[in-house]
């Protein structure tokens, strides 16, 4: 802790490890088992509780609570862990729950989240990279958001679901199943609108890439066909666009159904 920015107010267990370069504000609490990686900030009146491993050159804003027990019954004090990556920014009143010995055991960010105010992460979740989670998004336990996805404010997750790449939800939206990759969702309950268009071109996709993902959604949405059927279609789509492979996969993933 040589290089260490740590106001006297925080309260650090002896047991933790902090990297140079960390700047910890006041009022916070630093917990047993708890390491954090170099050029991390985490702002004033703060909770983070381990057993966690917390990355590089994360910013965690003030009255967050990160890695703390689950409210799960059937949690019995297990020493669990949190893992985050590198580059997140964690905004006021966020929470993130360790995972439980019935899952995963573990709770995993990756690098360069968006996790925007009161947002909740439920244990064993994994959500992957570069995805933005906008006020009061709620995952329930093990759910998976894969890279880029979206899921704008006041969305609600059920456990278990899939949320696949590139996919985004609209304010409000309620979802029970899973989302394939690309696919945007709205409503309460979730339904599938479209291919996540505006999205796709922010990120450099191609038009020819969007038109094909474009078909590939009207095969499993607009024509009639079993997912199997989809299934098949895509896989033709495939053999000349490589963005398919996702979709495919996130179709593949799907244990509680996609969202129709």
């Amino acid at each position: 802790m040589t290089d260490a920015l740590i106001h006297p107010s925080a309260i650090i267990h002896p047991s933790a490890e902090i990297s140079d370069g960390v700047d910890i504000g006041p009022w916070t609490t630093v917990g047993a088992d708890v390491k954090i990686g170099a050029g991390t900030v985490v702002a004033s009146h703060v909770v983070l509780k381990g057993p966690a491993i917390i990355g590089k050159n994360n910013k965690i804003f003030q009255f967050s609570s990160v890695g703390e027990d689950t409210p799960d019954l059937k949690y019995r004090g297990e020493a669990t862990r949190l893992s985050i990556g590198d580059n997140n920014v964690i905004r006021e009143g966020v929470t993130i729950h360790r995972g439980t010995i019935q899952g995963r055991e573990e709770t995993t960010i990756g690098d360069n989240n968006l996790l925007m105010a009161y947002v909740h992460i439920g244990h064993d979740s994994v959500v992957g990279n570069h995805c933005v989670l906008v006020n009061n998004a709620s995952l329930a336990g093990h759910v998976t958001v894969c890279d880029y996805a979206i899921l704008s404010g006041y969305t609600l997750v059920h456990q278990f679901c899939f949320i696949g790449e590139h996919s985004f939800s609209g304010m409000g939206s309620a979802i029970g199943k899973d989302i394939p990759a690309y696919v945007t969702v709205a409503g309460a309950p979730a339904a599938a609108r479209s291919i996540n268009v505006e999205g796709l071109k922010r990120r450099g996709f191609t038009k020819e890439d969007i038109g094909a993902l474009n078909k590939a959604f009207k095969a499993i949405y607009r024509r009639s066909l079993t997912l199997e059927q989809a299934i098949g279609e895509l896989e033709e789509i495939q053999r000349d666009f490589s963005c398919i492979a996702a979709l495919l996969h996130s179709l593949r993933a799907s244990t509680r159904g996609i969202v129709r």
